[in-house]
């Protein structure tokens, strides 16, 4: 056996997955095991740092759960969520709406809601309405479209993170008309810091990075023969806009309030969708 060296390490171990029988597992393997050797070359990364590094990301795994999705937060504050986000939907046709982040507080099973319900239940806060839009990225209008919505309560915390809350808050899906056009109520969204109680908030710490996000509230839009499209509207005027510790907001997404009936603030968006197969 040849003596190993800090270079021929690298293309021993991947001379191991060259059997690989998938050939998209192969790449991706291959890409990964030459990107973190060259990376511990790099930094000539130390034994100590190394095993701090699998303390660090062993706790990242024990403080999550079916309520707490640590590991995503840690995708999400390194950017690289964002990233993949980005070369998902870059194809897109460009008067299609932008995506932005799925983020770790989504739930499966939203209440389906007719047109102007208040997904906020009895929760305090100041009232918006919130109508649109959704068509194709042609214009068309499509009927039938299901938006599924929720976002954090005026105190920061989704509702998995209110231990006073049992079931769902603040969430709520909705079809569009005839003419694609929606609309409900809610309360307007505040700036709130991700978890900062859990290793990924350790991180941050160190780093001297602030944990905050804009106000936003997400969607998920769809409809058949359409491109699924997860994205979020973020309110104009809130100061983390160009600093979102998890790079979510788009210039294209930032929504201003106006003054509605009933004298609620409002806002209207306009969802465009991409055929599928674009």
């Amino acid at each position: 056996m040849n003596k190993l060296t800090a270079d021929s390490i690298t293309a021993l171990v991947l001379e191991r997955f060259a059997g690989c029988p998938d050939p998209r597992l192969r790449q991706v393997m291959h890409a990964l095991i030459a990107h973190l050797h060259n990376f511990a070359r790099e930094v000539e990364l130390t034994p100590e740092e190394w095993k701090a590094g699998i303390d660090f990301l062993t706790a990242v795994g024990h403080i999550t759960d079916d309520k707490r999705q640590e590991f995503i937060l840690l995708s999400d504050t390194l950017g690289l969520s964002a990233l993949v986000d980005i070369l998902a939907n870059r194809a897109a046709a460009g008067a299609a709406t932008e995506s932005s982040l799925l983020g770790p507080f989504y739930r499966e099973g939203a209440p389906e809601m007719a047109a102007g319900a208040d997904i906020g239940g009895a929760t305090s806060g100041e009232r918006i309405v919130l109508h649109g839009r959704v068509a194709s990225a042609d214009g068309k209008p499509i009927p039938g479209a299901l938006l599924d919505v929720w976002q954090a309560a005026p105190s920061g915390l989704y509702d998995l993170q209110d231990p006073a809350l049992n079931g769902m808050n603040l969430r709520g899906r909705f079809r569009t008309d005839a003419a694609g056009k929606f609309n409900f109520l809610s309360v307007k969204p505040a700036s709130y810091p991700v978890p900062m109680d859990g290793p990924v908030g350790a991180m941050l710490n160190a780093a001297g990075r602030h944990p905050f996000r804009p106000a936003h509230i997400h969607f998920i839009v769809a409809a058949p023969g359409h491109r699924r499209l997860v994205t979020a509207l973020y309110i104009a005027g809130d100061k983390y806009l160009d600093s979102d510790a998890v790079f979510g907001s788009r210039d294209s997404l930032v929504v201003g309030y106006r003054r509605g009936a009933g004298d609620l603030d409002a806002v209207e968006f306009n969802f465009a969708l991409d055929r599928d197969g674009r």
